[in-house]
């Protein structure tokens, strides 16, 4: 009988440690925790920007800062580390950051490594241009010009998608942040850059009288939370958080303070999936 009992016993311990491994209240979920290390873009002007006095202002902060919030996490418990596109991944599954908000589209392939909830925010992707350029009014175009030259960032796909779908011919100039592709743009070093159109509003509205956003918008994007895979419990909260923010119409109010000056035409609320 003992190695009955024995092997019961066994048996029951291992169940109970498989549970405790696998419940999304281990301390794991972010709908437990009493602090929360949240992941965003520091130069992205309008969605997220670490301005020189320290403090963090845009969409995607403002965001973050309310669905912390909603899980009983003040922002003086928040931690901001920056989220670059090329490491975003990384952060979430290494466990580096809780949660990512900096313009993260919602694609199945990122979708394999970790979870989103959203969407909360639906943008196009455009190109930004000088404002004396006058060889570019939109993507086909970039076909004209064989010398034309399209800068995007590590990581991301708007790029590649120009020249897939559009123009074959164009010459892709990639750098590490947003940043450093309108500094190109600027100091004539690429003609244009490619990213979701409010990304592009942020920086044309800081030199105005340098830049503009060509206005043809030619996806969609779904910006969605990131958060790692298989906390079901955080997942859900998170989702509830950002139905609220947008039934309560603090999600406009969001949007309306970081880029209404700009002139981006605000869109309708989306629909959170999840």
């Amino acid at each position: 009988m003992v190695p009955v009992l024995l092997s019961r016993l066994v048996a029951a311990c291992s169940a109970v440690l498989f549970a405790s491994a696998c419940s999304s209240s281990d301390g794991t979920s972010v709908a437990g925790k009493g602090d929360l290390i949240i992941g965003v873009s520091f130069d992205q002007p309008g969605l997220g920007v670490r301005r020189l006095d320290g403090t963090f202002r845009g969409i995607d902060v403002d965001v973050a800062r309310y669905v912390a919030n909603e899980l009983g996490v003040p922002e003086s418990k928040i931690s901001w580390q920056e989220a670059q596109p090329a490491n975003r991944e990384k952060l979430l599954t290494s466990g580096q950051v809780d949660l990512v908000l900096s313009t993260y589209s919602i694609t199945a392939k990122r979708k394999e490594v970790i979870d989103f909830v959203g969407p909360y925010f639906v943008a196009g992707q455009d190109l930004l241009v000088r404002m004396d350029e006058s060889r570019i009014s939109g993507p086909e175009s970039l076909n004209n010009d064989a010398s034309l030259r399209l800068c995007s960032v590590q990581g991301t796909t708007s790029a590649e998608y120009v020249k897939t779908e559009f123009a074959q011919n164009v010459k892709l100039v990639e750098y590490p942040k947003f940043s450093d592709c309108v500094t190109a743009v600027l100091a004539d070093n690429a003609d244009a850059m490619t990213t979701d159109d409010v990304i592009l509003a942020g920086y044309a509205a800081q030199n105005p009288e340098l830049l503009r956003v060509v206005g043809k918008p030619f996806s969609k994007e779904e910006y969605g939370i990131g958060i790692r895979k298989g906390d079901a419990e955080g997942r859900g909260k998170v989702a509830d958080a950002v139905r609220k923010m947008i039934d309560s119409g603090e999600w406009r109010k969001i949007i309306e303070r970081n880029v209404g000056p700009s002139g981006y035409v605000i869109p309708d609320p989306p629909t959170v999936a999840s």
